[in-house]
């Protein structure tokens, strides 16, 4: 069992940065895919990004709507992940919720039921 807690998240004027950041605890998740959801209110939790590790470094995906203004890393040392949200937008408003799944998946969309999740935290981007 692997726990996530979420932090990072505040209000933020449009074209801001916030930097979430995600401490997984009771496993090591080096081997983990981690990844990032979002959901705003009466919507569904649309997957953002994720990360898994390769022999060459990092592999990373990310959703069409967030790609070249987030970045998401890991630093496997401190069992944490980080999403850097650039330009934000108010259409990033939403709860952001880490994510991780035990092995490598380019398709955490698809499974979200087979994932652990944190408690979120939330991002409130004003106009």
């Amino acid at each position: 069992q692997v726990q996530l807690v979420e932090s990072g998240g505040g209000l933020v004027q449009a074209g801001g940065s916030l930097r979430l950041s995600c401490a997984a605890s009771g496993r090591t998740v080096s081997s983990y895919t981690m990844g990032w959801f979002r959901q705003a209110p009466g919507k569904e939790r649309d997957f953002v990004a994720a990360t898994f590790m390769v022999w060459e470094g990092d592999s990373t995906y990310y959703a069409d709507s967030v790609k070249g203004r987030f970045t998401i890393s890991r630093d496997n040392a401190k069992n944490t992940v980080y999403l850097q949200t650039n330009s934000l937008k108010p259409e990033d408003t939403a709860v952001y919720y880490c994510a991780a799944y035990r092995g490598r998946t380019r398709g955490m969309a698809a499974i979200k039921e087979d994932l652990y999740w944190g408690q979120g935290t939330q991002v409130t981007v004003s106009s």
